[in-house]
């Protein structure tokens, strides 16, 4: 059998558009259109013509072989030695879609997907660099068979990317001792309330309303910080500066269970107006949902569509999802889009005109999250408002003032060597959106807010609210015990400003929301009815403290109405003051989020969606 070398893989006598020609696969016009598209985005030709549906995927490597002389190998054929398939990694190997099938007069035959030189030593493999023949295959059955024959130790890597010591993974292992801790300081402390009733509430009560005024100082800062500039979402996105070349965008869409939304999905994911030949949207599918599986056959993908399931194993959960799909996908740049999301057309563009300008330390880019159905019900109202507050208002503050800031699970975009060289996502933890954001700042590297919106679902229904705050909660708990397990370190790799920033923002959110309860009774003090501590407490005490709850009610108002004022907001002013009925909803969710960080610190509570369509 006949096998090219790589390093004839472009000394061919025409190019690949006129061999296309003269066989009569393209027309002139064609042709010139397909030129036209590969001028600006940093594609092959085979990329554009499978994106426009002029050529399939089978008819494009077959082409592509007689171009190259190469062997085309068909998909029930390509069946690798095992001896030595097991001398390469195997992410390498999906990263450049390359599959070692066996030796040769001393050399080693690789089918690969791609007409781009690689070499073995780009396949994780020393030695010379030209022992190295080639066939051609198509990529979906390259990586098929790599994701057969490594199926365990790809599974495995997906649990355990980022390092052991900024993961949670290793509190499996500590169950029993976690939840006998648990329950004898939880017994330790009950008796002491029944002891020192007095004391303890009151010290208690003093906490919660430190860390309220703390948290009122901090979102008034980022509020003021925020005025200086206008909202990067109020008069539309930038529009993006022109690019020599467009780079390939990778968008990893994690699905479970969403039969409602999947074929919609599709549907708004074609809007982008990025070119498709530039774009490589992957559906990632857990081996265990048929459901999905059974929604998508019925919805047409394009060829820059396609589909990576993940082998069953645990923890079930979008991050080890997430870093299963890593290695499957082939842009520079990685996107993160959820089941229900609505992004801007020319979304992508921003992102790659940002990333071009951009220094090498900004690596991840953060959109802004709205909801398209903000007017369902009162819950769905409440958390569009509380949403636009965050993200058009907050966050955006907080990057001025060079505060570390958490990611939301959606509308992320990644420089892809930074997010490998740092493990991708800790499969373990549920928040794992909010714990990548400071992982990011410990080792040096910034976020920054793109101007421009993706609208999603919001959580319209009660219960399905609290699971859902629950287990954003949970990962919060578990992201700042994480990072907390060396403070010192924490320290010197922050840097002092942003491990203020860090502290403030988890202790005050995880305190106000535990001891929401006994905020609440500070309504007495406001309407002016007897308090618990009104005879612990000097008047002047239960003067500050009724002005001090007044006041942040009035600033979570102000902060809230200036977030709803632009024009596709406005509407929700009127019910901007029910917010106070709203934000109670977490101290249910906290603390069943405290329930199952000690028993089912891993339990990803899925959110259901498709509720609004």
């Amino acid at each position: 059998m006949y096998v090219a070398e790589r390093i004839d893989f472009r000394e061919r006598p025409r190019n690949f558009g006129q061999f296309l020609l003269d066989w009569g696969v393209v027309s002139a016009a064609q042709l010139l259109h397909a030129y036209s598209e590969m001028a600006r985005t940093d594609v092959s030709l085979c990329d554009v013509l499978v994106s426009w549906g002029i050529l399939t995927l089978d008819d494009a490597c077959r082409l592509q072989a007689d171009w190259l002389d190469l062997d085309y190998i068909e998909c029930d054929d390509l069946i690798p030695d095992p001896a030595v398939l097991n001398r390469f990694d195997p992410q390498l190997c999906l990263k450049h879609a390359a599959l070692p099938l066996w030796q040769q007069d001393g050399c080693y035959v690789i089918a690969t997907g791609r007409p781009d030189p690689i070499t073995t030593a780009d396949l994780g493999l020393p030695g010379d660099p030209h022992e190295a023949r080639f066939v051609f295959a198509q990529e979906p059955s390259i990586q098929a068979q790599l994701a057969d024959h490594f199926r365990a130790e790809l599974t495995r890597a997906a649990a355990t990317r980022v390092s052991a010591g900024e993961s949670c993974r290793d509190w499996a292992r500590d169950g029993r001792y976690r939840i006998g801790v648990t329950l004898l300081a939880s017994a330790g402390a009950g008796a002491l309330l029944l002891l020192f009733p007095d004391p303890i509430l009151t010290a208690l009560f003093l906490w919660a309303c430190i860390t309220l005024a703390i948290a009122v100082t901090m979102k008034s800062i980022s509020f003021l910080s925020y005025l200086t500039r206008p909202d990067p979402g109020r008069h539309g996105p930038t529009p993006p500066t022109t690019l020599n070349k467009r780079p390939k965008v990778s968008i990893l869409v994690p699905l479970f269970k969403e039969r409602e939304v999947a074929r919609v999905l599709v549907k708004r994911l074609q809007r982008l107006n990025y070119p498709k030949s530039a774009l490589d949207v992957v559906l990632i599918l857990e081996e265990t949902d048929l459901l999905t599986r059974a929604a998508l056959d019925g919805a047409a993908l394009p060829g820059w569509m396609r589909i990576v399931t993940v082998p069953d194993g645990q923890p079930r959960t979008k991050p080890r999802a997430m870093n299963y799909a890593l290695d499957f996908c082939r842009g520079d740049i990685i996107g993160i889009y959820d089941a229900e999301d609505a992004p801007d057309p020319d979304q992508i563009d921003l992102v790659a005109a940002r990333f071009a300008q951009a220094p090498d330390d900004l690596v991840c880019l953060q959109g802004i999250l709205d909801y398209y159905n903000a007017d369902q019900n009162w819950l769905a109202r409440c958390f569009t408002t509380e949403y636009a507050t965050w993200f058009r208002v907050m966050m955006p503050g907080m990057a001025r003032l060079g505060f570390a800031i958490p990611l939301g699970g959606t509308t992320l975009f990644f420089r892809r060597d930074v997010l490998e060289r740092l493990g991708g996502w800790d499969a373990h933890n549920v928040t794992e959106d909010a714990d990548l954001g400071f992982r990011l700042a410990r080792h040096g590297y910034r976020t920054e807010m793109l101007p421009t919106t993706t609208a999603e679902e919001a959580n319209c229904r009660i219960i399905p609210w609290i699971k859902q705050r629950s287990r954003w909660l949970k990962g919060y708990m578990v992201t700042y015990l994480v990072h907390m397990r060396s403070p010192l370190q924490l320290l010197r790799q922050m840097g002092p400003w942003k491990f203020i920033g860090f502290q403030l923002h988890f202790v005050t959110a995880l305190s106000q929301f535990l001891l929401a309860p006994l905020l609440w009774s500070c309504w007495l003090i406001v309407l002016g009815l007897p308090h618990p501590l009104s005879e612990l407490g000097s008047p002047g005490l239960i003067c500050g403290l009724s002005t001090l709850f007044f006041g942040v009610e009035i600033c979570t108002m102000i902060f809230a109405l200036r977030a709803v004022s632009g024009r596709a907001h406005r509407h929700l002013i009127p019910w901007v003051p029910t917010l106070h009925f709203y934000f109670p909803l977490g101290v249910f969710a906290a603390y069943k989020a405290l329930f199952e960080l000690v028993f089912q610190p891993f339990y990803w509570d899925k959110t259901q969606h498709g509720l609004s369509l």
